[in-house]
């Protein structure tokens, strides 16, 4: 007699969806989307007073919309012209994420080393550079500052932000990593005539849990100027200045400026040590004297015209 053994099928998999709900890691619409107009009043109503008393730069911000969907897909939807720091806090979520507009970015950075706000158009996209990454690092701690402030999670802990990236610098998604849906929360900030967009990533896991509080006010006006302050003026420090020099030709007159032809030479006004002035951005800065070193042409510095404190004021408007 033969013996037949029936092989058992592996049961089928619980739906994703039904197990995410089933676990509170799903909600609802109607639930989603009041919770996130919750958050974008909180950001809408209580975001551009903390700028403002930091900066003293005015911005208006309003809420959107919200999108749900796994937290990896979300992500990638907010496209390439935005900065990115994941972000974390205790008792409430261990993992978010805040992205904030480039243009919004570039558009505060030129405000801030003293272009005047009407002759700041909307700026072209592209990736921010390093200077402009540590200043989207202190938007992005703004916005962390003021979910902490509006969500109470217990024990009162700070939000931890990484390292502000562009999105082309961004890592590929833990293929491993169990699935988890999310909501995109997404703002307009209008600064001046630039608009552009702030956007919150979250686990429905915590949004579902929360409840919105309107802050108020705890007196971190003064410190958090201050802080802009040094941290811009660090970048200042660090940043590429164009350089331009002056040198003083002997004088012609204007019959003979007006026949000079290729080949022509004018000599430099002073006979001895040619005196060089050293400017940027049309602040003289240091007294040179004209010099050579193989076979480039160069200045060295005899005096300086401004101090350190000068210079960099003048460079940050």
């Amino acid at each position: 007699m033969m013996t037949r053994v029936m092989a058992q099928a592996a049961p089928a998999p619980m739906d994703r969806s039904l197990l995410a709900k089933l676990t509170g890691g799903l909600g609802d619409r109607k639930t989603i989307e009041k919770i996130s107009s919750e958050f974008g009043h909180l950001y809408a109503d209580f975001l551009p007073d903390v700028f403002h008393s930091e900066t003293s730069i005015p911005i208006d911000v309003a809420y959107v919309g919200c999108t749900s969907g796994l937290m990896a897909d979300l992500i990638s939807e907010l496209g390439e012209n935005v900065a990115l720091a994941d972000a974390s806090l205790r008792n409430w979520s261990p993992n978010f994420l805040l992205a904030c507009g480039n243009s919004f970015v570039i558009a505060l950075m030129e405000r801030m080393l003293g272009a005047l706000p009407e002759t700041i158009e909307q700026p072209f996209d592209r990736p921010l550079s390093d200077i402009e990454l540590d200043l989207a690092q202190m938007v992005l701690g703004r916005m962390a500052f003021v979910l902490q402030s509006g969500v109470n999670a217990p024990g009162g802990y700070e939000a931890l932000l990484e390292r502000t990236h562009n999105a082309e610098d961004r890592a590929a998604p833990d293929e491993a990593a169990p699935a988890e849906f999310g909501v995109a929360v997404k703002l307009s900030v209008e600064l001046g005539k630039v608009t552009s967009d702030f956007f919150l990533v979250l686990p429905q896991k915590a949004l579902l849990k929360t409840q919105v509080v309107m802050p108020k006010s705890k007196g971190q006006a003064s410190k958090g100027k201050e802080e802009w302050q040094q941290r811009l003026s660090e970048q200042v420090r660090r940043s590429q200045v164009t350089l331009e020099a002056k040198v003083r030709l002997q004088t012609l007159t204007l019959g003979t400026i007006s026949r000079l032809a290729v080949g022509d030479v004018i000599a430099f006004h002073d006979r001895k040590d040619v005196n060089v002035q050293v400017s940027a951005n049309g602040k003289d800065m240091y007294s040179c004297e004209l010099g050579r070193s193989g076979e480039r042409y160069t200045v060295r510095v005899r005096d300086n015209i401004s101090t350190e404190d000068e210079i960099l004021d003048h460079l940050m408007g």
